[in-house]
């Protein structure tokens, strides 16, 4: 038992340095002119944020057991999370001018108590991992997609970056906690616009339930946009397919921005989507 502490302590104190080290070097090349505002501009959006958030969420839990076994998963664990509190505080130091205005964690706190605040927030990084396997899975399972049955290619960095850490007065927690929801955001967004392709290419089917019908028309506009009705046949289903998909270069969901071609309609340009 105490070899095991032993490795938990050693495993959380080698991934805390590297943590800090990390925030550190970021915070260096931010310093240091052209060069670095370059590299930390590339490390904000995908591919580089990918690089980023790979070494400070997932690459601690998965070296720390391949290490250490279950010690160096929760020395990992330990290891990120006082890596956070102890930026945090660093950050807050660093600003500390910024701390007497307006703050986001002082407006929840007021509302629900610090414990109660505090542990909400922190509960939100048991999805951490989850989101981290949505990316890695947009990066093993879409491509293939693309090269088989045309569906569209995405400028990724477009979806996948962060920006907050420029916002006037974003500070210590509320920065830290800012940037994960900046990723996490970006993360969820690109993945519903594939499954829009997956859902409309492979089964434009509405739902038999209103209420799911209802709930899952905003991620998936197609739905009320051109989905076959619950209780209708697979003659209908052929119809729409070979209505909406009469280009097999083009794979994409009925409302993706390909489709909005400019057509003369009564002698006004207007799009495709609107003439339909």
């Amino acid at each position: 038992m105490e070899a095991f502490w032993t490795d938990v302590g050693v495993s959380g104190g080698i991934i805390l340095g590297a943590m800090l080290a990390g925030a550190a070097a970021l915070h260096t090349l931010a310093a240091i002119g052209g060069v670095g505002r370059r590299m930390t501009d590339w490390l904000a959006r995908a591919p580089g944020l990918d690089l980023a958030v790979t070494y400070f969420t997932a690459a601690p839990l998965i070296v720390g057991p391949s290490v250490w076994g279950w010690a160096g998963l929760l020395g990992a664990i330990a290891g990120q999370v006082l890596a956070v509190l102890f930026w945090c505080r660093f950050h807050e130091l660093a600003h500390h001018k910024e701390l007497e205005g307006s703050r986001i964690v002082s407006h929840i706190n007021a509302r629900f108590g610090r414990f109660r605040g505090h542990a909400a927030l922190w509960s939100t990084t048991l999805a951490v991992p989850l989101f981290w396997l949505v990316r890695l899975t947009q990066y093993v399972a879409y491509p293939p997609l693309v090269w088989l049955v045309n569906f569209p290619r995405y400028k990724e960095g477009e979806w996948i970056n962060v920006s907050r850490h420029k916002f006037q007065g974003l500070v210590g927690h509320d920065r830290i906690w800012c940037l994960y929801c900046d990723w996490m955001t970006g993360v969820w967004c690109l993945g519903s616009e594939m499954l829009r392709n997956v859902e409309s290419f492979w089964c434009p089917i509405r739902f038999g339930a209103d209420a799911k019908c209802a709930n899952c028309a905003i991620d998936f506009p197609d739905l009320e946009g051109g989905w076959v009705q619950a209780r209708g046949t697979m003659a209908d289903v052929g119809r729409v397919l070979d209505e909406r998909y009469p280009d097999k270069s083009n794979s994409s969901w009925f409302g993706h921005p390909s489709r909005l071609t400019s057509v003369t309609v009564n002698g006004e340009e207007t799009s495709d989507a609107a003439s339909r």
